[in-house]
């Protein structure tokens, strides 16, 4: 696969540090709807939303508008829920975008323990979730990666 060298960065918007809920349930019909039930009735808003199956349990990681609460409320029903910090991106919809992410972080020595993300077609920007082992490294590297796009690929930056 060859590298594109036209010097430039990722194509970022904005990004920002984020916790992270990973909620283990069992693998059963209903269980997703639960879950955005019990978020719905506390007002809490689902930014990003990825599920991962085994033959016993589901794991379904969430970025929320106030984690706190809903690690409350899962708690408070005696789900296992874990908290992690994750790098979210918001980034062009473009071609090569996510490989301009993903080599800035790798020339910086980040490993992408995994990552989730979803663009409508038709938008112009879409949101990155990046679970990395040091997300402060992570934003760094991308921040300093970010400056090195000339001015006319920054347009809606404000």
């Amino acid at each position: 696969m060859k590298r594109s060298t036209s010097g430039r960065g990722p194509s970022v918007a904005s990004m920002q540090i984020a916790k992270q809920l990973a909620i283990f349930l069992e693998n059963k019909p209903g269980m997703l709807a639960r879950v955005c039930d019990a978020l719905a009735e506390e007002k809490i808003n689902i930014y990003a939303l990825t599920t991962s199956d085994t033959v016993d349990h589901t794991v379904i990681r969430l970025v929320v508008s106030d984690y706190r609460r809903a690690l409350h409320v899962f708690e408070e029903r005696g789900t296992l829920v874990v908290e992690d910090d994750v790098l979210l991106v918001e980034g062009r919809n473009q071609p090569g975008s996510l490989a301009a992410i993903a080599h800035a972080l790798a020339d910086a020595g980040v490993n992408i323990e995994y990552a989730y993300c979803a663009t409508a077609p038709g938008q112009q920007k879409g949101l990155l979730v990046l679970r990395v082992r040091d997300v402060a490294r992570a934003l760094k590297a991308l921040n300093l990666h970010a400056t090195r796009i000339p001015a006319a690929g920054r347009k809606g930056r404000g």
